[in-house]
């Protein structure tokens, strides 16, 4: 495999900041601070001060919590009393709440008026909710929720999609001091319970319905369903998103959000749970991964104030669903006090480049996405800076999977030339970024532009060597405050152990392939467990599908590399074709010289073969393990969880496939 630490000369950098922007930073000024107050270095720029936060990383994190005013109502007797991984114990003795700091900007009479949240939805006209208002709303809300007898530890739930009823009541449920945990109204009952049940929520937030693509979708029968499955509910809270009646034996919202209490801000420990959330879950039950109030509130503090430079005058765009953790993440671009644009609708509504025009209508300063939805904008020539003003975009992010070198030129080409471009990498498991955004780098194409501060990232050789220019395992070596505190009903901890420290005991292996390169970027190759491996050469899955999706008549495609029992490597792509375009001999020519020539001649596929569709999980990635279990001949109802596919009928194709290979 090839990457740009192979490469020499380094190749010039696609951006880089100019010195006002490098002095301006956030990640500047705390540079200058630590070095003052904490000894981190001042001369040598991100590099330096990346070095000094994973060997002094006690020091790093109290500066972290400094520098961002944590309000600890009892002092912690010290930052990390056991760095052993999984059991870290990050600041023992400190109380805080993350509610109240997400809320402290209402405090300042100055921006009490001034926007919290915009509102989007597909009529694309934003409708703002002031700081004030949100602080009120949450304060009405934990009143009632105490009232209704919710205790610290209650989990509460929310079958929303992505409204400011779903940020309000995230924020009454921690500060109760109670956990939070939400899917996405367009996961049907099944997946919902699937995550429910494992928590036993007592108290269920619902919508009626949810607008998408133009179409009202009813969900009162799921809800039906939920209230007779989860018997530990003691209320369940209406919200007439299509403007129905509360159903016999709800409340209504507007009743729980009316009264003028000021918010109480539970303090709790540093490592009570703040939310749970849930891995893709493909295969068994999904992962309920439970992260705690100050871990999350210190991690999302650094990346969101340092790494994405985010501050009061920002607004904060990312499309998500409440059902991905980058909502999660969205929600605490309050702690900054800069305003979250929270966006409820199809990506592509009413075409392919409406995000561009959301963006646009709310001033965003951040614009963060998916990485297929870049690649399907330029699929589809659309022309964000032709059609719209993002004259305030200084930023835009992308997640979900690497986004390809076309994808980093497009964006250069048809947003702006002096764009940042942060192309970032994480987890929904420590519920941040390893690698991606730092405001003072260079952008080089198809890289990610650095690991993240306090974050040891390596990539290993199988023998758990670190190696740089080579693909390895991401591998991250120090402990994070925002990693799991533990799994839901995983009272031995050997379902969280097994997850990440099997391979390596003591150093987490998050299961993607990484190459570091020699000057500090990272490129992403796909998932280590669906890695490509022909004659002992590794490729990832990602840079087959940069390659093939490049062809205008590939819609998406899927790769699979299917060790046999004979010793042989069998190696199908399946491909989901563009309109009118036709899978015939040349096509199958064009896609093996495209393979062969842009990558290597070892993973040219054994066959190409039609696909009505490629399946996803209900987050949009792109399943893999499950098909290549298909196609090792596990029965469908043992390959994958049928609640956490997008489209099962299109799996019954590929265990189709199965069967006449034999």
């Amino acid at each position: 495999m090839t990457s740009p630490a192979n490469a020499a000369p380094q190749p010039a950098p696609l951006w880089q900041p100019g010195p006002d922007r490098i002095a301006g930073a956030r990640i500047t000024a705390f540079q200058t601070w630590a070095a003052e107050r904490y000894g981190a270095p001042a001369e040598g720029g991100y590099a330096a001060l990346h070095r000094w936060s994973v060997t002094e990383l006690d020091t790093f994190w109290k500066a972290v919590a400094d520098w961002f005013e944590v309000r600890f109502s009892t002092p912690y007797e010290t930052v990390l009393a056991d760095r052993s991984m999984p059991g870290a114990q990050w600041f023992p003795g400190a109380t805080l709440n993350y509610a109240e700091h997400a809320l402290r900007t209402a405090e300042d009479p100055a921006r009490a008026d001034d926007a919290a949240l915009l509102h989007v939805d597909e009529t694309h006209e934003p409708v703002a909710t002031s700081w004030a208002e949100l602080r009120r709303q949450v304060g009405s809300l934990a009143a009632e929720l105490r009232a209704l007898g919710v205790r610290p530890g209650d989990r509460v739930s929310g079958y929303l999609p992505n409204v400011p009823q779903a940020v309000t009541a995230l924020l009454a449920t921690a500060a109760v001091g109670a956990v939070w945990t939400s899917c996405a109204p367009d996961f049907g009952a099944r997946s919902v319970l699937d995550r429910f049940q494992q928590v036993e929520p007592v108290v269920l937030f619902t919508v009626d319905g949810y607008r998408y693509g133009g179409k009202e979708h009813d969900r009162t029968d799921v809800v039906a369903e939920l209230r007779r499955e989860l018997p530990t509910l003691r209320a369940v809270v209406h919200i007439p998103l299509l403007g129905t009646a509360a159903p016999q034996g709800t409340l209504e919202w507007s009743s729980l959000t009316e009264s003028d209490n000021e918010p109480v801000f539970e303090q709790v420990p540093f490592d009570h749970p703040l939310w749970v959330l849930y891995s893709s879950g493909t295969t068994g039950l999904p992962k309920a991964i439970v992260q705690s109030q100050g871990g999350i509130l210190l991690e999302h503090f650094k990346q969101l104030g340092l790494h994405c430079d985010l501050g009061p005058e920002d607004r904060f765009f990312w499309y998500t669903s409440t059902g991905w953790m980058m909502w999660n993440f969205l929600v605490s671009g309050l702690l900054t006090g800069t305003t979250v644009v929270l966006y409820d609708g199809s990506p592509g509504f009413p075409e392919t480049g409406a995000q561009w025009g959301v963006a646009e209508r709310t001033g965003a300063t951040l614009f963060g996405t998916s990485a297929a939805y870049v690649m399907a904008c330029r699929k589809a020539g659309v022309h964000p800076s032709r059609d719209h003003d993002l004259s305030r975009v200084k930023c835009v992010a992308t997640t979900g999977s690497p986004l390809p070198p076309d994808g980093f030129r497009w964006l250069h080409d048809e947003v702006r030339e002096d764009l940042w471009i942060a192309s970032v990498s994480g987890g929904t498991d420590v519920c941040s970024c390893f690698a991606g955004a730092v405001p003072t780098l260079p952008v080089h194409i198809g890289e990610l532009q650095a690991a993240c501060l306090g974050t040891d990232l390596q990539a290993w050789d199988p023998q758990g060597k670190p190696v740089v220019g080579e693909v390895g395992e991401l591998v991250v070596v120090n402990p994070m405050p925002s990693m799991p505190i533990r799994f839901w009903n995983d009272p031995d901890g050997s379902r969280y152990h097994d997850s990440y420290f099997e391979m390596f005991p003591g150093a987490w292996r998050h299961g993607d392939w990484i190459t570091v390169t020699d000057h500090g970027s990272v490129v992403i190759h796909g998932r280590s467990d669906s890695t490509l491996n022909r004659q002992g050469v590794r490729m990832g899955s990602a840079d087959i599908y940069e390659v093939v999706e490049r062809l205008p008549e590939i819609r998406e495609s899927l790769v699979i590399g299917l060790e046999e029992p004979d010793g042989g490597y069998w190696m199908p792509l399946f491909v989901h074709l563009a309109e009118g375009a036709v899978l015939d001999d040349a096509l199958r020519t064009k896609v093996k010289q495209a393979i062969r020539e842009q990558l290597s001649p070892r993973h040219v596929p054994d066959e190409i073969i039609e696909v009505p569709g490629v399946p996803h999980t209900l987050t949009g990635k792109r399943i893999e393990v499950p098909v290549k279990r298909l196609l090792q001949g596990t029965p469908l109802e043992k390959a994958v969880n049928p609640g956490s596919v997008d489209n099962l009928d299109l799996l019954r194709f590929y265990e189709a496939v199965a069967r006449k290979h034999g």
